[in-house]
């Protein structure tokens, strides 16, 4: 009796370990936010791109490239460059300052919180590698990044789902006077809400798809994960409504409210951050504050210090892949 032929899983090499969230075959679109900045910029001379040593990176060398007398280099000195983009704009210019997430916050925390927001300067932090989009172990995992930036009063907090989203909250944010923290999706950028209808507000959650039995409540990366695992779902297993949550402060608690409140429906968040301080505890505040209490259950990477490794490896071992979502939803329910 011949031997079973042995299966074979693909070979992941360290490339499976960078920030690329796109499964293979998926459609995407490159550098969605160093060409909207380019875009925007011919028409608004006041905007300069300021990055500290994460241009390439941050895809902000495209707009190195059309703007090099707007492009400041600060080198590997992140509170450098959150001072630096405070004081630019005092003098009436708007600066779009690029790192990684985890410097952007633990790094130059203090820098952003008295240089910048206590003086409502009209900074843009485009934050990369949010959450858990990099296997490169705690250094470069920002899986708490919006536990410590809601805490800052007057800080508007986005966190895009994929390159229609970026796309889009480029100039949405130009237009808002203030300070703001966006993650950043760079390089190849998953492209899924162009087939919703969808259109960024600022400030505004959107009804991706309707459901009866469950609602899922999301933001960032963890938008396009409840899409796939609705489609997964269809057809018995369960009916899902997907609600993108796009800007994390201000929270449109009146959608939330009004979604969560509706009978017979468990409500999940998802998010790809820590299950401490980020949207899962934002929606469980406005839900017991109005009395509405569904059957309530977040998604969200552990309170601890993740592994390093390749990317699909981890997302399924800390839950936030879809495979992993779907073995979840369906044992809650």
């Amino acid at each position: 009796m011949s031997a079973a032929p042995e299966i074979k899983k693909p070979r992941l090499t360290t490339s499976a370990m960078i920030a690329s969230i796109a499964s293979e075959g998926q459609r995407v679109r490159a550098a969605p936010f160093g060409h909207a900045l380019v875009q925007l910029a011919e028409a608004r001379p006041e905007i300069v791109g300021m990055t500290a040593d994460l241009s390439k990176y941050t895809d902000l060398h495209l707009f190195a490239q059309a703007y090099p007398e707007r492009f400041f280099q600060m080198g590997m000195a992140e509170q450098l460059l959150m001072g630096a983009a405070g004081g630019m704009a005092k003098e009436g210019f708007m600066p779009f300052a690029t790192t990684y997430a985890v410097f952007a916050t633990r790094r130059a925390y203090d820098f952003v919180h008295q240089v910048i927001a206590e003086e409502n300067l009209n900074v843009k932090i485009a934050a990369a590698l949010p959450g858990l989009t990099s296997g490169y172990g705690p250094s470069h995992q920002a899986t708490e990044d919006l536990a410590m930036m809601r805490g800052i009063p007057g800080l508007t907090i986005i966190d895009p789902c994929d390159a229609l989203d970026v796309d889009q909250m480029v100039p949405a944010v130009a237009a808002h006077n203030g300070p703001v923290y966006m993650r950043l999706l760079r390089g190849q950028v998953p492209l899924v809400l162009d087939e919703y209808d969808y259109k960024f507000e600022l400030g505004k959650a959107k009804l991706l798809r309707d459901g009866k039995d469950v609602l899922i409540i999301s933001s960032g990366i963890m938008t396009m994960r409840a899409l796939e695992v609705a489609r997964a779902m269809e057809g018995g297993a369960a009916d899902i409504a997907v609600l993108h949550v796009p800007t994390i402060k201000p929270l449109d608690e009146a959608t939330i409210l009004r979604e969560a409140a509706r009978s017979g429906r468990m409500v999940i968040v998802a998010e790809n951050h820590t299950q401490i301080g980020g949207l899962g505890e934002a929606v469980a505040g406005v839900l017991m504050r109005a009395r509405v209490t569904p059957e309530f259950h977040q998604i969200a990477l552990p309170d601890q210090f993740l592994d390093a490794g390749a990317l699909p490896t981890l997302h399924d071992r800390y839950g936030i892949s879809t495979e992993a979502m779907v073995a979840r939803i369906k044992k809650l329910l």
